[in-house]
């Protein structure tokens, strides 16, 4: 990786390769615990902080804020004041229509497609209509995308399994709220839209995860910004990244008491399957985001006036962190939250991607700020002096 981080490239390939450095070794496998820049974004599990976005800590924006408020943060490098406030949402409210070449295509995607993989069409699809050019309006192009993806998935979910075209140019004041009434078709209670509110700001930005990684990897080469959050959805679309709420949804939904979710685990983990929604990459005791989702599961539970999905995912967490010492990630409660929400399973990931828009776009900016082209080294462990055998003989 070549950024103007001062890497010592050489200590790198070293480091890569466990090799002891004075004393200190690391295993650099999948890249873990390698600097691989610099940024003024996030902390994620870093001397303390917890999570951050801009040295606010992620327990109070997710009390205090709104989705748009973090994303103007994190866009503009500021919180901001109550006029700027209005100007921006009106301005993400006025990004809510699609071009109708754009409705065109996502009316010709069947049904049965990933839903990830619309979100993926239509970033490209809309990059074409609407090319970002010399990067002079990369602000603005960075919320039309943002602002676009609520009504590109619910466009193409209602048309496709309902055979109604809706309306994306809503007046709700969030995209929360925006998308449940598309989804749904009805308008959210207060506590709905604030619930996925809060979980849209959980989602925005998690420092050099692997789809931040991609956007930043594509923003060094000076491609567009419809290009690098395109790649950015297409590697968050794995199970070992976005997907993991998906999947931890269809083991809970498996279960119709703490009983049933303690066997079933149990047997799981007797089997030695990989059980989603827990651990992660850099935080060694718990995730800061799972506490919050969490309280609100419990919320929506209550409200919808059946607590079994709760209980059972509170047991399966139970269970893990007594056998495993595993702790549940933000993926884990916020499946059930999802789905008090009704919201289907496969939608699940947009919503990721509809929240972690915001930290894209920060982080494709904050490369091009200080940009070199991102390319690391590698460890060649194929044969040497291989000898040519002819097409005839071989």
């Amino acid at each position: 990786i070549i950024i103007r981080s001062k890497i010592n490239w050489t200590s790198y390939s070293k480091t890569r390769l466990g090799i002891e450095m004075g004393e200190k070794k690391l295993d650099g496998a999948g890249l873990r615990g390698q600097v691989a820049g610099k940024t003024a974004l996030s902390t994620v599990g870093k001397e303390g902080k917890g999570l951050t976005y801009r040295g606010y800590a992620i327990e109070e924006l997710a009390d205090k804020a709104s989705f748009e408020e973090v994303a103007y943060m994190l866009l503009y490098g500021k919180l901001p004041n109550q006029s700027e406030y209005e100007q921006y949402s009106a301005k993400l409210k006025s990004y809510r229509a699609l071009p109708e070449p754009l409705k065109e295509v996502l009316e010709r995607i069947p049904a049965d497609a990933h839903p990830m993989d619309v979100m993926r069409t239509g970033c490209s699809m809309l990059g074409n209509l609407e090319p970002e050019g010399d990067f002079t309006n990369q602000n603005e192009t960075a919320d039309r995308i943002m602002a676009s993806f609520a009504s590109i998935v619910t466009y193409w979910y209602r048309y496709s399994h309902d055979g109604v075209r809706v309306d994306t140019e809503t007046d709700h004041p969030t995209i929360g709220g925006q998308f449940l009434s598309l989804l749904t078709g009805k308008e959210p209670s207060e506590e709905h839209a604030r619930a996925l509110d809060v979980s849209l700001i959980l989602y925005a930005e998690h420092g050099f995860n692997a789809s931040t990684f991609t956007a930043r990897t594509c923003a060094s080469t000076l491609s567009d910004m419809h290009s690098c959050v395109t790649g950015a959805i297409g590697t968050l679309r794995g199970p070992l990244h976005g997907g993991a709420n998906e999947a931890a949804m269809e083991m809970i939904e498996q279960y119709s008491t703490r009983e049933e979710a303690k066997a079933g685990v149990l047997d799981l983990l007797e089997k030695k399957e990989k059980i989603m929604g827990f651990g992660h990459a850099v935080y060694s005791t718990e995730d800061p985001r799972n506490a919050i989702i969490k309280i609100w599961a419990e919320k929506l539970s209550q409200l919808d006036g059946n607590t079994t999905l709760y209980e059972v995912s509170e047991e399966i967490e139970k269970v893990m962190d007594e056998e495993k010492g595993m702790f549940a990630n933000t993926d884990f409660f916020m499946a059930s939250a999802y789905n008090y929400l009704g919201i289907p399973t496969a939608i699940f990931t947009p919503l990721f991607v509809i929240g972690r828009t915001s930290g894209w776009a920060a982080n494709i900016m904050e490369q091009r700020a200080d940009n070199r082209i991102i390319r690391p080294s590698e460890e060649y462990i194929g044969p040497d002096n291989s000898v040519w055998v002819d097409m005839s003989d071989r």
